[in-house]
């Protein structure tokens, strides 16, 4: 029994090893230390390795490119809301992005006051439950604008009425219709009304722990000033979002490809009926005017020998290529044996001459 006892002890440790073994470790501190990636590898702590922070609490689902992308979506539909709302309240408006975030669901419901105005939508053909969050001040005030009022603030907070939350769908489809209208580049989608809370606590239109895209904006309306709150799952509109990825580098190879194109030279129709002067010439040499004024009919003027291979054809005055002089059947022609580049001279023969006379 003993024995078994002993063995039993064994398995664990005491105070007194532990400290051992925190000692042997601190000792040990400049031994060579490894980092472990994400791929299992074991690599030198040495190895320049980009850290960058995690927080666990509040993680980030979404690429710093999609969120960017996102944003700026989101940007242009409270720019363009505030200017629909105006036109139909009749009155000046104001909507300003505060803030844009991925959260999980929890946490988001759990920040939504109470009491509050909820309304749940689906933008169809698109899966999962959107959710609009009006404060209940801006809610009774936009209420009492649309009931012939002036739009003052109502001070009061309490849960809108029937009549009041049938006059605020108004409002609430076109704040939907014009979400769905920045995502119409990649798919038309229709935006349903589903219910109506007062509150975030019970909700249960997604998964705890589904990310949502959240975004708040801050309405001025003649001295109210309150919330706007719109949270719709990620999966959701990853759908759209994987259309709007793939538009963009199609885009993108698009107008690469035509760049390139645009570069370079390709045949057109029109270019058939063009004419240009094509000439056959040699760079000779160079005499006094002295020389030439003393030349008469007879006289022989003594050329390089290889000159017939150093023939500069020019096409509409610009030398473009080099060739060889000589006779095809009872013409005079001239073969290519070299093409210019842009910025090549044409070639020259030496400064030699000579003038002799029969």
């Amino acid at each position: 029994m003993a024995e078994d006892n002993q063995k039993a002890g064994s398995d664990f440790l005491d105070q007194s090893e532990i400290d051992k073994l925190l000692q042997q470790g601190a000792l040990s501190g400049g031994a060579k230390k490894t980092l472990i990636l994400t791929d299992g590898r074991a690599v030198s702590a040495d190895r320049p390795v980009k850290v960058q922070p995690y927080d666990f609490r509040n993680p980030a689902f979404l690429s710093e490119a999609e969120l960017r992308r996102l944003r700026l979506v989101h940007e242009d539909f409270s720019r363009y809301l505030g200017a629909r709302l105006a036109l139909f309240l009749r009155m000046e408006i104001g909507l300003k992005l505060t803030k844009f975030t991925t959260v999980n669901y929890a946490k988001f419901t759990e920040s939504l006051p109470s009491p509050t105005h909820i309304c749940l939508f689906k933008a169809e053909p698109l899966t999962g439950v959107g959710i609009l969050d009006f404060s209940p001040r801006l809610a009774l005030t936009l209420a009492d604008r649309l009931l012939g009022g002036r739009g003052n603030a109502v001070k009061v907070e309490r849960y809108l009425t029937e009549i009041e939350v049938a006059l605020m769908d108004d409002i609430v489809h076109l704040i939907l219709e014009e979400w769905c209208h920045q995502w119409k580049a990649e798919q038309e989608l229709n935006a349903v009304i589903v219910g109506h809370e007062n509150g975030g606590k019970f909700l249960q239109t997604s998964p705890r722990d589904a990310v949502m895209v959240a975004m708040s904006m801050e309405v001025t309306f003649g001295d109210c000033t309150e919330q706007i709150q719109l949270g719709v799952p990620y999966y959701t509109i990853e759908p759209v979002m994987r259309k709007m990825q793939a538009r963009r580098q199609k885009d993108a190879t698009v107008a690469t490809t035509a760049t390139v194109q645009a570069k370079r030279a390709t045949w057109q129709d029109s270019y058939d009926s063009i004419t240009m002067p094509v000439r056959a010439q040699w760079d000779g040499f160079h005499i006094s005017l002295r020389e030439i004024t003393n030349l008469r009919v007879g006289d022989v003027l003594e050329m390089p020998s290889d000159q017939i291979r150093q023939t500069n054809i020019l096409l509409n005055g610009q030398p473009k290529f080099v060739g060889t002089v000589g006779l095809e059947s009872d013409h005079v022609a001239v073969q290519l044996t070299a093409k210019l580049g842009a910025n090549q001279q044409p070639l020259l023969t030496s400064a030699s001459h000579g003038r002799k006379n029969p």
